[in-house]
Parts: structure tokens; sequence; C-alpha cells
């Protein structure tokens, strides 16, 4: 079967590795694609844009894709999933109107709260002087976030409100975020643990990956501005049974019926990302895809078949499907280029990337391959993932590699799965 990915980060490289494992596997496209995927068995890049919907359809009827699967939010908001269908072509993620649950914060608090989903208490604004107002009555610290889709920056927690007020004019007034910024929720802070909550839907059936943390903030012990993720793990240890269990049944199960009862269904990836505190469970956000970085250590834990499970996801055939999973620990630490999330340099010169243990795997994200040379190509660059049997084992072996990897411009949290190791 040949298999079509589309996106170019370190998701859509951990996902080309882990399907071009599969028997039922002959070849792997991926569009864009990165210096990674290209090296992987089985892949080919191919130079189509991840949000060219119609040059991405028409290279799936020309090769006859077996499916489709698409890494990013972008293309799924713009409504790839409804065009591919509509030319009978098989695809796995969401249709436009299901993936609004990313696409629009405010489509996304209003469900939750219709659908009787604990979440923070919050108000949309699309005046500034209102909003501005608004803040001037708050208790700090708050949220504030960009309705739309911002690539994980648009989240902004003000501890004052200068801050506040700078989040504010740099979303609506100088619009850093684009048409993103022009309405924005303002909601209350949540305190406890963070978690990534992710199954799999295939219209009627759901089931749960491995659950993982994610690192929001750039740098040490969870300070500076908020990124797109600077590492993971997986399992994350927050996640007890209970709480398992609680998650599907106040959380995934109501957001799909919920969902349901809109006339939409969902089919494809579903990211809950949590916060808990003392048993209580608050979604923080949906997405309509799998998150990044925590797709790289999940797929390193996964001991199924992910090009059969995403191929009876799509075909709406999970039925009692269930997927294994190693009991090793997995964590992945992302290098990104100095300046991000804000400007940085692109076509610096990364050498020693081979894996000298099968442990250990780097997963390329913003790179680019040039006369040979891989060369950095975005804000995070790389994910170095490594399984270990426990936490700490793993987080030595992933740091053990992102020392050895030499690239003078990137950076890096040290304390990546810190908080676990300690707890």
């Amino acid at each position: 079967m040949n298999f079509l990915i589309i996106g170019n980060g370190g998701r859509e490289h951990a996902f080309a590795w882990k399907i071009s494992q599969s028997s039922l596997v002959q070849k792997v496209f991926i569009a864009p694609g990165n210096a990674g995927t290209e090296r992987e068995n089985k892949c080919e890049n191919i130079n189509i844009d991840s949000e060219d919907i119609s040059a991405l359809r028409d290279f799936a009827i020309e090769k006859s894709i077996d499916l489709t699967i698409v890494g990013p939010e972008a293309p799924l908001v713009k409504g790839i999933v409804d065009e591919f269908e509509k030319n009978n072509l098989l695809i796995l993620g969401p249709s436009k109107k299901a993936s609004q649950i990313e696409g629009s914060k405010k489509f996304m608090k209003d469900f939750l709260k219709k659908n009787h989903i604990r979440t923070a208490e919050y108000e949309v604004f699309e005046d500034y002087e209102e909003s501005k107002e608004y803040i001037s009555k708050s208790k700090f610290p708050i949220v504030i976030k960009a309705d739309g889709l911002a690539a994980g920056k648009g989240v902004t927690i003000a501890h004052s409100a200068e801050e506040a007020h700078k989040a504010l004019d740099d979303a609506m007034q100088k619009k850093i975020f684009g048409s993103a910024g022009t309405k924005v929720v303002i909601e209350d802070f949540l305190q406890g643990e963070e978690a990534s909550f992710i199954v799999l839907c295939d219209g009627k059936k759901t089931i749960p990956f491995a659950s993982s943390q994610d690192h929001k903030a750039r740098d040490n012990n969870d300070l500076g501005p908020n990124t797109g993720g600077m590492g993971a793990y997986s399992p994350a240890p927050i996640v007890t049974e209970e709480i398992h269990k609680q998650v599907m049944e106040k959380i995934i199960k109501p957001t799909i019926d919920g969902l349901k009862s809109e006339g939409i269904t969902y089919k494809g990836f579903l990211y809950a990302g949590l916060m808990i505190k003392n048993s209580e469970i608050s979604v923080l956000e949906f997405n309509c895809r799998f998150g990044d970085p925590e797709t790289q250590p999940i797929l390193m834990r996964m001991e199924s078949d992910l090009a059969e499970i995403c191929l009876l996801a799509a075909q709406g055939n999970l039925n009692e499907r269930e997927i294994s999973w190693t009991k090793d620990s997995a964590l992945g630490v992302v290098i990104a280029s100095k300046g991000y999330p804000f400007e940085y340099e692109k076509n610096k010169e990364i050498n020693n990337l081979e894996n000298e243990n099968p442990r250990q795997k780097v997963f390329h994200a913003g790179t680019k391959t040039q006369e040979g040379q891989v060369l950095s190509n975005g804000g995070r660059v790389l994910c170095v993932t490594a399984l270990g049997s426990t936490l700490l084992d793993s987080k030595n072996l992933a740091y053990q590699k992102v020392k050895n990897i030499d690239w003078k411009d990137g950076f890096y949290r040290d304390d990546i799965g810190d908080k676990a190791i300690k707890s």
C-alpha cells in the first residue's frame, strides 16, 4: 500500500518512521517532509506545501494513494478532509466543521460549556477597549489566547496588567498572529499538573493512545514565553488508571457525543490538553490532530502496527481494537534555533545526527538537506527521543545524544521530565 503523510515537522517524521515499519506499506510519501523523513526506509519527500490542498489531492489521485494521514492542524481547518472525501480518497483526519474544535478557541470553549465539560471560566472579546476594561478588573495570573491558529504561540499567561496589555496589543493591535488574533479568549488561570491525552476516533469507536506530558514554556522551570513544545515524555504518571477512566467518561465521550448532536462525526486524532489537580480534571484545549512533540515519545513506546490502526480508523473499522505499549518510558528533548519563538536564523549546519544506540532516535522538524548537508530550517529543529526502562533512564539517554549533536546555533531545556522523576 502507498501512504501519504502531510506535514514537515517532528510529528510527521515520527509518523513516517513508524508507518514505514509496517509490512502493509510499500511506499510512504511525505509532503513536504524534512531532512529526516527523506532518510527513512521506504520514504520519499514530495515538494508540495501542506496547505496546497488541490495539489495534494491531485498527487493522491495520480499515485493511487491508499491512505493519507494529515499531521498539522492548518490543512484540517482549511477542509482538506472534505476535499479528499469528495474525490473518493481515503484520508484520516476530522472534517472542516469538526476541526473548529482547534481552529477557534471560542468555538471550543463554548462547546465545553454547553456540554458541561469542566474548563476555566472565560470571556470572549472582539473589541480591544472592552478587553482592556475586563483586564482592569481581573485577578492575576490570567490567560489570554488568540482565537485562531497561531502555531502554538498564541497563548500568554499574564502575571500582571502590564503583561496582559502587551498580549492584547500584540494580538489585537499589532496583529502578530494575523487574523487569528482579531478575537481573544481571556480565561482564569488553572493550577495543577498538565497532561496530554490523545485518542483516535473512527466515527463510532474511540481508542486511547498512551498518556504524555508536554513542556510548553521555552526555559527551564517552566519560565519564558510559550512555544509549540520544548520536550515531552510518556507515560505521564499523573494519568493514573482512575484518571484515565475519568477522562474517557467525562471528557472524551461527551465531546464525541456533543459533536454528534451537532451533526458532526469526528474521525481522526483528538488531543485533549488537561489540567489535573486533586483528581479534578479540566480541559485547557482541544487539538484536532496528534500533539507535537508528544508524538515522538508516544510512538517510540508503541508496539502495534500504526499503519494498520490508521487504516482501520479511516475505514471506520476500529471495532474492539486496542493498542499495545511497551512498559518502558520514552522522553524527547526539543532543540530549537536560538531566538525561538521569536526571530531566529535559518540555514545553520547541523552535524553528528546519526544514531549509535537503537533506543535513541533523532526526529527532525525544522530541517532541510542542501548538497548532502543538514541545515536548520525552522524554530523547533530536532526532537531527540530515547526509550528507557525508567523515565530517568530515558532522560539520561536522550540528553546523552543531545550533547553529542554538533549545532552551535541551537538551545534546549535541560529539565525535561524532572517534575515526574522527582515526584
